[in-house]
């Protein structure tokens, strides 16, 4: 008798479909009340952070250069008080196989594929890891398939992810685009049974024990470079992993004092999810429109415990606009003569603000870049954004409104990055954890219950209690 492959048949065989497809029972996990052991799951990947990184470099991956940006940490101080202005370097990624942090994540998690038998892997992903995944599989040997959010109902699809299926397919994966909506995980989930390939998942502990080594790296670097460990390392931030593995990897290297800063585009007031929304957006990464939502309920993902957690790590959340990002790009790329793609370009754009409140002799680092070219550059992305109505002007990026204008710094002294409310999302993810969770009476929440909350969203108990109580 052949299964039931509905959508609503097919989404209740998730659990069962994940743990064939990753190779280990989420449930074991699983602590009596809301939590779970997250340190445990993260240890059942099985390999060591040195190991990691003599798999990374057997495939072409890691050992990136660490580049001070002269020329812009000079602009920045030059917008700075006197004796502000940090000096900014930029953990130049792009030189990884598939031109990306990503790779890192792939590495691991192909490796494992591989050494656990599984003939192919599968990824659900309209960005940098697609095309990583598919590096990777071809280096070790693997067949991969890659599910891609690609096209609003009219079929037209964004220029940067038209990019990255061209990359994937380039690497000899085979792509799936669909368009945008539910149908993403419901088709992710049916390859997954049907072929039973590996659920290379950008939030399973092999992606994020992967970029692990990103950040212990980039601590020894500056170390070695400055004496000293960096004071602030700024990382883009979307489903959370890259900022997760990253600081992770800090306190792997003893870079307990670095402060952990996330950046997004701000796209507030555009859904995701929306068809006729979904092309008014220049950027298909790296925004609130993930960034918030996986911030606040981690569990939103493809596996049913998510290793990307980045409240458990995160000491400050920017905002920068879509304009400051564009502008940036065309800094790094004129001052310093380094051209790179979008994603990376977000935490630049919030590090020269942030910069510009640090002291001298401070040091602030950009944890990443990624590579550019066809549908990834700022001009096919403007001349999409001038094809769906989008004002493109100059003038200040603050009165920029996503999905109406798109406004480019009328000078770099107009670039600043913008506070998320910590607090508010905080509490946001405690509510999320009441709901998602089931939990009825508040008042039966265990002192076991309370800890994870104060991990989750690094927080002291008072403000955990107090966040409660707000709920009652």
């Amino acid at each position: 008798m052949s299964k039931d492959m509905s959508y609503s048949a097919v989404m209740s065989r998730n659990n069962e479909i994940m743990k064939n497809a990753i190779g280990f029972d989420y449930n074991t996990f699983e602590n009596k009340g809301i939590g779970f052991d997250y340190e445990k799951m993260m240890h059942e990947t099985g390999y060591t952070l040195e190991k990691i990184e003599e798999i990374q470099y057997n495939y072409g991956v890691g050992n990136t250069p660490l580049i001070e940006l002269k020329n812009i940490t000079a602009l920045a101080r030059k917008c700075s008080p006197k004796g502000k202005g940090a000096r900014i370097f930029v953990k130049d990624e792009a030189c990884n196989a598939s031109g990306s942090f990503k790779a890192r994540r792939a590495a691991t998690a192909v490796y494992h594929a591989k050494k656990k038998g599984y003939k192919g892997v599968i990824a659900a992903t309209s960005g940098n890891y697609g095309a990583a995944v598919a590096s990777q599989a071809a280096m070790q040997g693997l067949k991969c398939i890659i599910v891609q959010e690609c096209y609003d109902s009219k079929g037209v699809g964004q220029p940067e992810i038209i990019e990255k299926a061209r990359k994937c397919e380039a690497y000899g994966a085979e792509v799936v685009q669909l368009t945008v909506g539910p149908e993403l995980f419901y088709e992710f989930l049916v390859l997954l049974e049907e072929t039973g390939y590996f659920n290379a998942s950008l939030y399973s502990p092999f992606g994020i024990a992967g970029v692990e080594s990103l950040g212990h790296e980039l601590a020894i670097q500056v170390k070695n470079k400055c004496g000293k460990f960096p004071d602030v390392v700024v990382c883009t931030n979307a489903g959370g992993g890259n900022l997760t593995g990253t600081a992770r990897g800090l306190i792997k290297a003893n870079a307990i004092d670095t402060r952990v800063v996330a950046a997004s585009v701000d796209l507030k007031g555009l859904h995701m999810a929306s068809d006729n929304q979904f092309n008014k957006k220049s950027f298909t990464t790296g925004h609130t429109g993930f960034g918030i939502p996986f911030s606040t309920w981690p569990d939103r993902s493809d596996v049913p415990r998510s290793a990307a957690r980045p409240l458990r790590y995160m000491d400050r959340y920017v905002l920068v606009k879509q304009g400051e990002v564009f502008y940036m790009t065309e800094l790094l790329a004129q001052l310093e003569g380094i051209e790179r793609g979008p994603a990376g370009n977000t935490s630049l754009a919030a590090a020269f603000s942030i910069a510009q409140e640090l002291d001298e002799d401070q040091i602030i680092v950009v944890q990443e870049t990624e590579y550019t070219g066809a549908g990834k550059h700022i001009c096919p992305q403007l001349t999409f954004a001038r094809e769906n109505g989008i004002d493109i002007k100059f003038g200040n990026p603050q009165e920029e409104i996503p999905g109406v204008n798109l406004i480019l710094p009328q000078n770099p002294s107009l670039l600043k990055a913008t506070d998320v409310d910590m607090n508010k999302i905080r509490k946001s993810l405690i509510k999320n954890c009441i709901k998602n969770n089931n939990v009825i009476d508040i008042n039966e929440l265990s002192e076991k219950d309370i800890n994870f909350l104060m991990i989750e969203t690094k927080s002291e108990k008072d403000f955990v209690l107090k966040a409660l109580d707000e709920l009652k």
